[in-house]
């Protein structure tokens, strides 16, 4: 059974030789850590780290959904240990200079108006040639007899807004403006739908791929309502589309506490949950209690369990095998793998997963 069929029947609870092997990646930090404690130096990314770990495969088509072209990245300002930038967003934020992952303190977005919102929004034009690589003809030929999972990417109707905009922001303007709101969630809509439909007329997918981010460890950045109020009848529109063309499997990147929209993402058509990030309340044990096989996971394995000890890893695997048995699941760690893991620990882990699902 090669890669791509193993994804198929593992998300359609078909029977597989075994569970399809996969991980999330890793906070660069996490490099420089491991390469004390035995990683081999030249591991220093994620794609290096799939191989060198005996990933499976899987690609996405490399079609942008996004800002078509991005701001350029400017250094505005120099201290001794921070920098203050225009990132390629548009954001001025200020940043730290030794490059360690945190959050950059935000200043200034580039939507604050309807009439930033005019000029912004010429660079989400879905007719920009830019927005195909020029190699398309090329990789469809790949594709046609290809032995691994191809998924496509549909953007975002929130996320990518609060980038552009903060928090704080776009959650006043919900109320202050709410038809601005419907505008620009309508333009990125469109958007994906149009950039898309090229692909989809021209190569078979297997899954596809949005990106939200919109919890905090204690439920949604905004209320149920207004997710459905604003985005699912947008989803459904845009995975009506992808069903249209075969696509079944379909997940939105959101951390945190995601219950309260678990059963709206399903609503919109979005089945599968990712990464399913436990500490802040996500269980993929409990999901599948509540919402039975009308649910796919995808990550869903504690990274603080990971960081304690083996014992604490035995029993996250032990916690998880049910689950994982019925099918629908792909289990990796749910979300990038921190430094407080340790290279033992996350070896012991990757030797634990393939005895119990992956060999």
């Amino acid at each position: 059974m090669n890669a791509r069929e193993r994804w198929y029947n593992t998300y359609h609870y078909k029977n597989v030789d075994r569970v399809p092997n996969y991980e999330f990646g890793y906070w660069d930090e996490t490099y420089d850590v491991w390469h004390k404690q035995g990683l081999p130096e030249y591991i220093d990314n994620e794609a290096k780290a799939n191989e060198f770990f005996g990933f499976d495969y899987k690609e996405e088509a490399p079609i942008n959904v996004d800002l078509c072209p991005h701001f350029e990245y400017t250094v505005l300002e120099e201290t001794e240990t921070h920098l203050i930038i225009r990132d390629v967003d548009g954001v001025k934020c200020e940043v730290k200079k030794d490059g360690t992952s945190s959050i950059p303190h935000f200043l200034e977005f580039p939507i604050k108006s309807r009439q930033d919102w005019n000029e912004f929004k010429k660079r989400l034009d879905p007719s920009s040639p830019a927005r195909y690589p020029s190699n398309w003809e090329e990789l469809k030929q790949k594709w046609a007899n290809r032995d691994y999972p191809l998924g496509i990417h549909f953007g975002s109707l929130f996320g990518r807004l609060r980038d552009w905009m903060g928090l704080e922001n776009i959650a006043v303007m919900m109320y202050d403006d709410p038809v601005l709101i419907e505008d620009m969630m309508e333009h990125l809509t469109e958007l994906s739908l149009s950039v898309m439909e090229k692909a989809l007329n021209e190569a078979q997918f297997d899954f596809a791929s949005g990106w939200e981010d919109m919890a905090y460890n204690h439920g949604p950045m905004i209320s149920p309502a207004m997710i459905k109020k604003y985005m699912v009848p947008r989803y459904k529109r845009i995975t009506d589309v992808l069903h249209k063309h075969g696509i079944d499997v379909i997940y939105v990147d959101c951390d945190g506490d995601i219950n309260e929209m678990v059963p709206l993402f399903l609503e919109g058509g979005i089945n599968c949950m990712f990464p399913i990030e436990v500490n802040s309340g996500t269980d993929p044990v409990e999901l599948r209690r509540k919402y039975g096989k009308d649910i796919l996971l995808l990550g869903g394995v504690n990274k603080i369990e990971l960081g304690k000890g083996k014992r604490e890893i035995e029993n996250e695997i032990k916690r998880i095998a049910p689950v994982v048995e019925e099918g629908g699941y792909i289990p990796h760690v749910d979300h990038r793998c921190p430094p407080t893991v340790s290279y033992e620990n996350y070896l012991y882990y990757l030797e634990l997963k393939r005895k119990a699902f992956c060999s």
